[in-house]
This record gives C-alpha cells, structure tokens and sequence, in this order.
C-alpha cells in the first residue's frame, strides 16, 4: 500500500521503482552477460597465439582443445545469462505498458464528453496505444543498454588501458565526436518524432472517420471529396514519416564511421608494439585482443545510436501522455441518492457570446415526466446535457436544494441517469450493454423497453454480440436497448432525449406506459419532437428562439401558437376529401 502511495504516475523513475524485482533478475544476470563478454576478446587473443605457437612447434592441439572447450562453456554460460536477463526485461517493459495504458484509461474515462472530443479519435488513439508503447520501448531500451552497452563499453575499456593505454586513448579519440553529434541532432530529431506523431494521430482521425461514414459517403457520391481529405491526410503522414525516418537512422552510420576511424592508430602502432619497436612490447595475442576488444567496443557504441533514438521517440511520446499521466481519483461506489424535488430558477446556456436558450424556471416533483420540445435545433438536447454540467451554466439548477454544478462528477453520476439522442453502445453482449457489469437479470428491463421478445428470438438470446456500435440491431432496437440500460441503473433524475425517435406508435405507446410506471419516485425530463404523449405528462417545456416556455400541455395549446400547430401537425391529419378530419 505505501509503494503505492509513492508512486507517481507523471514520473518515469516511478515506473522503475514499482518494477524494482524484474530489474533486479536484470542487473545480475547482466552483470553476469557482460563480464562473460569481455572474456571474449581474451580466449580469441589465447586462440590465435596458440595457434601461432603450435605452428612453431612450441605447442600441442592438447592445449588448443583445453582452450576450445572453456571457451564453449563460458559461452554457455553468457548465453543463458543473455536469455534470463531478455526474459526479465520483456517482463519489466510487459508490466511497464500495462500499468501506463490502465493509468491513462483510467483518466481518460474520467474526462468529461466535451475534452474527448476536442482530442479526437485518432489523437486519442495514437496517445493510449503508440505513444504509450514507444515510451515503454525507450524504457526497455535504457534498461538494457545500462548493461549491453554501459557496462560493456566501461569493460572494454579498461581492457585497452591495460594493454596500451597510450594507444586506447588515441584510438578512441573519435568516439566522442559520434556523441557531439548526436547532441546537435537531438532538437531536429524531437521536432521530426512529434511531427510524425501528430500526423499519425490526424490519419487514425481520417481512417476511422472513412470506416464509420463508408455508406453515408457512397449514398451521397462524396467518395471522391473525402478520397481527398483522406490523401492529404496520408500524404503529410507518409512526409513526416520520411523525415523521421532520415533522421532516425542517420545516426548509427555516423556513430560507427567516427567510432571506426582508430582502427588506423590500432593497425599502425599497436604492429609497432609486436615488432618491438612502440610503445609496449606485445605478442599476437595482445594484439588480437586489443584489436578485439575495440572493434567490439566500436559496434556496441554504435549502439548508443539506436538507444538515442528509442529515448528521443519516447520522451516525445512521453511529453505528448503526461498531462493524461495522473493518479485517477478513486471512485467510491455511487451513493445514489433519494429522490427530490429538481428547481430550475431563470436557467440559461450559451456557447460562448451565443445563448443558447434563457429564462427557463420550473420546479418538478418525484413522479413528474417533463415533456421538451420545440423546433430543430432549439437547444432540446443541449438543455439535456445541462445536468450532466459539462460546461458552465446560468441560473440555476438545484436538486433537493443544491446546485448541479456543486456536485462532484461521481456524484453528478449518481443522481443524472441519461440518455444521449445516439445511442452509445459497445461491441458487446446485449446482456452486457444493458447490465454495465452490474449483478442483476436482464430481461425486466429489456421488457421494459419492449425488446425482451425480439432479443429471446436472437440467436444467442441475451448473449448476442451486438457488434461496434450496434451494428448488427436496426435503429428503433439501437434505441431501446441504450433505454433498457438507463433504466437498470435508476437515477432519481433521468433525462432522455429522443428515445422515441426510432419507434412506430405501437412500441412507442407501450414504452411510455413502462416508463410511466417506472418514474413514480423519479423526475423525468423527456426531449421529444414527438407529442402523442405530450398531453399526459404533468408539465412540458417549449422552445424556441432561444426562449422558453413552461407550462401544463393545455396552457401552451392555449397560449403558444407554435406548440398547438406542432402538436396538431402531429395529432390530426386533414384529408381534403369532403372536408373529414381523421384523428390518429
């Protein structure tokens, strides 16, 4: 528990004190890895002077053999240590990912409506799944590194000092340079790696967009148009990616062309050490060893080159998820409170400069259904999203005495049932999609939403996929299987907008009397463009204009022009044969 309190999700040394077990499986059998490596360049020195000696008589095959076999057993043994020390890091980096993508699922779900889609698809995409795994990418990277790499290089060069350490200072002279490099080319690298990550983000945007609206696109002949937004789309991407790309891999060349360049010095005094006339006197093995050791150190430099660009991948991918990587609020279990009577005093919304609608004063009992109406975009659904307090509202809007916007989002969640005019549904179960994980039995609540019948008569029953989105049910089910959730989740207020939008009059009539029933100790505010029910319920809300009027269904027949010939438009066709008014 108090590891957890420590742990800071918005800090990358965090990530590696949570992981302290598998790093330290990592640290020994890396130590063990590399110091088997430096033997190496020794048994191949030993080799080829035992070989020159037995050449010259002074040696027997007895002895290359004694040399052969340790040589295989110490590569055994560094073998094995390489296998546990790629297991324990895969298993870090494993960990790593899955606690970053839970911490910014947990965050990201906790945004509110109008934050999400501001991001984007796409952008939301790229950070949870591609930014999250080049970070952890960068991670491994570093981890490994420290030791293939690190500790290697330190080794190795140690090894050269040993030998001749005039000759290992000039021989790696120009190793550094490799390093000065790649200082100057970190801000060209970073302004490349977030370009491209951008363009992935505006491209996941474009694909999905094209995989969502493929048949509105082919029905209304504008595959050409968004053909077009979409090449764009692909072509700043393809660019970025190009650039990124150049970028990423100019490094390791340069680091293994300016790396190379003592194996001159080497070639040339390291000779003058075994002829007797440098700086130490050597033998054919001093020479292949030293010549060994750098020429490995050389390649795990160059090295240096892939973990610079794993690092600046991920501190660009890491910039871009921070704000997200946050510890999530805990979220206590939903205290849904009793029902209370829901006062709306002068009430208003704007968007920006632009009201939206004003004036808007009612207070509603437990067991009241408010209807909300008026013309096309009137402001129904954005009143609608008023209780869910994803912007600042005017007035106010006070359940059992205390402001919505007073209250905590667990706590808006708790008190506002809502459903949305498109229904939102998950690629799931129609069981599952009704229940949310909740221990309870489906089927009252489909019949509630008059679809128990039609689900008993799916394949699979309850437990029919209903694909992305309810790919797979026509509208009106869409409709009614998004109603049979809010309904399993009572709310003491509950607010739907339009969920009659997709039904005939026979499954709209019996919809309404369940949910009639269903609302005797809740307030209900129901935004509809229908008005068969309208007569029924205790007040009823018009819009228009940006103004609001409230009163019973007879008073706005009464006083309201607009509503009576809204209503009547609906209620009463006139066939203009002999004059006869038909009533539905």
């Amino acid at each position: 528990m108090n590891k957890e309190k420590a742990f800071h999700p918005d800090r990358v040394l965090s990530y590696f004190k949570m992981e302290w077990l598998p790093l330290f499986f990592v640290t020994i059998s890396g130590l063990v890895y590399n110091i088997g490596l430096l033997a190496t360049p020794w048994f191949e020195g030993r080799l080829a002077q035992c070989l020159a000696d037995i050449l010259g008589g002074s040696e027997t095959a007895a002895k290359m053999a004694m040399l052969v076999l340790a040589y295989i057993v110490v590569t055994l043994i560094v073998q094995v240590a390489r296998f546990i020390k790629r297991f324990y890091v895969r298993r870090f980096a494993n960990n790593v990912n899955r606690r970053m993508k839970g911490i910014l699922y947990a965050n990201l779900v906790r945004q509110n409506r109008a934050a999400l889609e501001k991001e984007g698809a796409g952008e939301l995409m790229t950070k949870a799944i591609a930014d999250v795994d080049d970070c952890v990418e960068g991670m491994r990277k570093f981890t490994t590194e420290i030791f293939d790499t690190g500790v290697a290089l330190v080794g190795y060069v140690v090894m050269l000092l040993v030998y001749d350490w005039r000759l290992a200072i000039l021989s790696l002279l120009f190793t550094p340079v490799s390093y000065i490099c790649a200082a100057w080319m970190k801000k060209p690298v970073q302004r490349a790696g977030a370009a491209y990550k951008k363009a992935a983000g505006a491209l996941s945007g474009a694909t999905l967009d094209r995989a969502q609206n493929a048949v509105t696109y082919r029905i209304y002949g504008c595959e050409n148009a968004r053909m077009e937004k979409y090449e764009e789309a692909l072509d700043t991407y393809e660019r970025t990616a190009v650039r990124n790309n150049v970028w990423q891999s100019a490094l390791p060349p340069l680091y293994l062309a300016a790396s190379e360049a003592g194996t001159l010095f080497i070639l040339w005094l390291g000779a003058k050490n075994v002829l007797g006339t440098g700086w130490n006197s050597w033998d054919i093995a001093a020479f292949t060893t030293f010549l060994s050791c750098f020429t490995k150190l050389v390649v795990k430099s160059s090295k240096v080159a892939k973990l610079f660009n794993s690092v600046q991948k991920a501190e660009v991918s890491w910039k871009r998820i921070k704000p997200l990587m946050k510890t999530p609020e805990l979220l206590a279990p939903l205290d849904v409170p009793a029902a209370q009577d829901v006062k709306l005093e002068n009430l208003s919304f704007a968007y920006g400069e632009e009201p939206v609608f004003s004036g808007l004063s009612l207070t509603a009992h437990p067991g009241d259904i408010i209807g909300v109406t008026g013309p096309v975009a009137c402001g129904k659904s954005t009143f609608g999203r008023v209780f869910l307090c994803e912007a600042p509202y005017g007035g106010s809007a006070a359940f059992g005495g205390k402001e919505f916007s007073a209250l905590t989002p667990r706590q808006i969640s708790a008190t506002v049932g809502y459903l949305g005019h498109d229904p939102e549904l998950s690629a799931d179960t129609v069981q599952n999609n009704v229940l949310c994980g909740s221990e309870q039995d489906a089927l009252p609540w489909l019949k509630a939403a008059a679809l128990k019948d039609e689900v008993l008569a799916m394949e699979n029953g309850q437990d029919t996929i209903i694909g992305s989105s309810g790919t797979r049910l026509s509208g009106g089910q869409a409709q009614r299987l998004a109603l049979a959730r809010t309904l399993a989740h009572p709310r003491p207020v509950l607010v739907l907008d339009d969920p009659f939008s997709a039904l005939d009059r026979s499954t709209e009539d019996t919809v309404f009397a369940d949910l009639q029933e269903y609302a005797r100790d809740k307030v209900v505010f129901l935004i509809s463009h229908r008005l068969y029910h309208f007569p029924q319920m205790k007040q009823v809300i018009f819009m228009d204009g940006g103004k609001t009027t409230v009163g019973t269904h007879d008073e706005l027949m009464e006083t309201v022009p607009a509503y009576r010939q809204l209503y009547e438009s609906q209620t009463v066709q006139t066939i203009q044969k002999g004059g006869v008014r038909n009533e539905e």
